[in-house]
């Protein structure tokens, strides 16, 4: 068992619902999208639009947020399970977390206009 610090003192029960409950709002997210696509006129108006309310940009940022969460957990067990040595294990998870890090405030700052 790899009990190490960049699991944040998580159960396996903690990392199972984050798994979960991310992806429900990721599925939901893309069941909007496909629907608005499909059943919508989609022109720069319709879209500028859509992301011009609120209600979606907090939508938007859970998701951003999903995809974030998902991904760390994701890749946290991936590489637990593969990279046995501290050192590498723990400049791969920093690489990754640094890189999730920098696609989520570069998210926010593209849907929020900061």
């Amino acid at each position: 068992m790899v009990s190490s610090v960049t699991n944040l003192g998580r159960s396996g029960v903690y990392d199972w619902m984050i798994q979960r409950v991310t992806a429900y709002v990721l599925a939901l997210y893309t069941l909007f999208m496909l629907g608005f696509l499909l059943f919508t006129d989609v022109d720069y108006a319709s879209w500028a639009g859509l992301f011009d309310q609120t209600w979606f940009k907090i939508f938007s940022l859970m998701a951003l947020f999903s995809i974030g969460g998902h991904a760390w957990v994701g890749l946290w067990t991936v590489t637990t399970d593969y990279i046995k040595a501290t050192a590498p294990r723990f400049l791969v998870q920093a690489f990754c977390g640094a890189v999730m890090f920098v696609y989520v405030v570069w998210g926010v700052q593209i849907l929020w206009g900061l």
